[in-house]
């Protein structure tokens, strides 16, 4: 079976490393699966789950907070400020944080705290969404 490599990395450190079968990420125009041999691509990354099909046909899931997907034929390097694996994603606080940026939304204090609470909001709502997802797959 052709393999791609693949590097997840976050601004604190190396998250994943490792050969794939498939990559799928969440590009701004929509998700992008990419196989052994794909075109080379770079391109923006919106807040969303990465999700990497390993050779035996497990799969591994990762949060990312948007970042930049460059893909070359033989390797795929996923960058973001933060990127985690998504079953270490809390999904208590991850409630707790929506929950207070809706607040800060409806307090409308200040045009900077609007967008940076939007900007929040849609981040944790793509959390939420990756351990939903990870959740229906049994993991």
């Amino acid at each position: 079976m052709a393999t791609i490599h693949v590097d997840i990395v976050s601004a604190e450190r190396e998250i994943f490393a490792g050969e794939a079968a498939m990559v799928f990420a969440p590009a701004l125009l929509g998700e992008v699966g990419i196989a052994p041999g794909h075109a080379a691509l770079l391109t923006r990354m919106s807040p969303g789950e990465v999700r990497v099909q390993l050779p035996n046909g497990e799969q591994q899931a990762f949060y990312v907070s948007g970042g930049i997907l460059e893909v070359q034929p033989k390797v795929v390097t996923v960058l973001s400020d933060t990127a985690v694996r998504a079953h270490d994603l809390d999904e208590a606080a991850v409630i707790k944080a929506k929950q207070e940026a809706e607040e800060h939304l409806r307090a409308r204090s200040d045009k900077v705290d609007i967008a940076k609470a939007q900007a929040e909001l849609a981040e944790l709502a793509a959390q939420l969404q990756t351990i939903q997802r990870l959740r229906r797959r049994g993991g």
